[in-house]
C-alpha cells in the first residue's frame, strides 16, 4: 500500500513563496508519474503539475512559470515550489501518484493520493 503524506502548507501574503513536500512510502517500483493537484472549497479538483517517469513536466496554465515540481532521486519525496503566490492560489493541496502503464491528463486521478496540506494567500 502506497502512503503519501504532505507538509509545508501554511498562510502566506501574496507574492510570498511556499514549498510545499510529500513523503512518499509503500512501494519499491518507479512512479510511472507523479503530480499535485488542489481544491479550492466549493470547488472541483484542479491539475496543479505533474512529473513522468522518464522526467518530463507538466503545469498548469495558471501556474505556469511560478511553480516547480522536483523530485528526490529516489523519488522518496516530491515537492512542489511555489513563488509569486496569488489568492487565488488558495486551497488544499494533494499530492498523488501513479502506478500505472500511461499517466492519466491530471493528477487528480492518479491511483493514490495524501490528504492534503492547506494553502491560504491573502491579499
Amino acid at each position: 500500500q502506497v502512503h503519501l503524506k504532505e507538509s509545508g502548507g501554511g498562510s502566506v501574503q501574496a507574492g510570498g513563496s511556499l514549498r510545499l513536500s510529500c513523503e512518499i512510502s509503500g512501494y519499491t517500483k518507479d512512479f510511472t508519474c507523479m503530480g499535485w493537484f488542489r481544491q479550492a472549497l466549493g470547488e472541483a479538483r484542479e491539475a496543479v503539475a505533474a512529473i513522468e517517469k522518464g522526467g518530463k513536466e507538466t503545469y498548469d496554465a495558471n501556474v505556469q512559470g511560478r511553480f516547480i515540481i522536483s523530485q528526490d532521486n529516489d523519488s522518496s519525496t516530491l515537492y512542489l515550489q511555489m513563488n509569486t503566490l496569488k489568492p487565488e492560489d488558495t486551497a488544499m493541496y494533494h499530492c498523488a501518484v501513479y502506478t500505472g502503464r500511461w499517466c492519466p491528463s491530471t493528477p487528480a486521478v492518479y491511483n493514490y493520493r495524501g490528504q492534503g496540506t492547506q494553502v491560504t494567500v491573502s491579499s
